[in-house]
This record gives C-alpha cells, structure tokens and sequence, in this order.
C-alpha cells in the first residue's frame, strides 16, 4: 500500500534557489498533484519541480563518432588597430614624440611616448581622458 502525499509531506524536488534535487514540504496540492512546495535546506517557496530523471548512459558508438576540438577565434580582434597603427606611425617622426603625462594637454593625431606602452598616437579627447592607439590596440588614459 502506497500512502497518498498530502500538504504538510516531505518529498523530493528540484530547488530553484540551490538548483539540487532536495527534501521540501509540500505546501500547496490540487488534488493529488503537487503545485508548491517549501525547501527544507533553504526555505524558499516555489512552485513544485519533479526530480529529472536520470540520463542515459552514452553508448561506446557515440563517444567515438564525436570529436571534441577547442574554439578557435577566426579574427584576432585587434588586428585592424595594429594594422592602423602601422600605417600611420611610418608616417610620424618618433623623436618629436612628446613624454606621456597624467597632466598633458595632447593634439589629435599627435605623436606620444608612454613609459609602458611606447609610441602611441592621439586619437580622441574627452574631458579627463585622451584615447591613443598604441601597437597593441586603444587604451583610454586620464589627462587634464
């Protein structure tokens, strides 16, 4: 003889809040299906999840007909601001590069030389900050 669930019984389900399968309370029941129950670890209330059943085992055949590769980006993302460095720092003169400082004032297109970075050229300025392009892509540093 099965005994019938009714509210106030423990039961398994799936926690939305500890996404596990865990003991709940039963809370709520529309006739003799489960609708909400109470979680007995983290006492959330939510509506009732039966436990997933389990999966099947994977059968030899499949394991070796699938090949697992890593992704591998196509496009290196930072290949077109190194490209346009390139292009444009052959056509500037490195020693009239002005010495990076937090307190500069910069020209758009302007040649810079930054202790980390190298020779960067000015691209925009915004209050506070000046964007340059470097050989290894934009960085946004602060300026006056």
């Amino acid at each position: 003889m099965v005994k019938k669930l009714s509210t106030g019984d423990i039961t398994e389900a799936r926690c939305t809040r500890c996404q596990e399968i865990m003991n709940h309370t039963i809370v709520a029941m529309v006739e003799e299906k489960i609708v909400r129950v109470q979680c007995n670890t983290c006492s959330g209330v939510h509506n009732y999840r039966s436990p997933a059943p389990a999966k099947k085992a994977a059968t030899s055949k499949s394991l070796t007909t699938k090949t697992t590769t890593p992704r591998v980006s196509r496009k290196d993302p930072l290949a077109g601001e190194r490209q346009e460095w390139a292009e444009q720092i052959v056509k500037m003169q490195p020693e009239l590069a002005i010495t990076y400082t937090m307190d500069g004032k910069y020209k758009v297109n302007g040649l810079v030389k930054h202790a980390t970075f190298g020779l960067g050229i000015v691209k925009r300025q915004s209050p506070g900050k000046v964007e340059m392009l470097f050989a290894d892509g934009k960085k946004m540093l602060k300026s006056q």
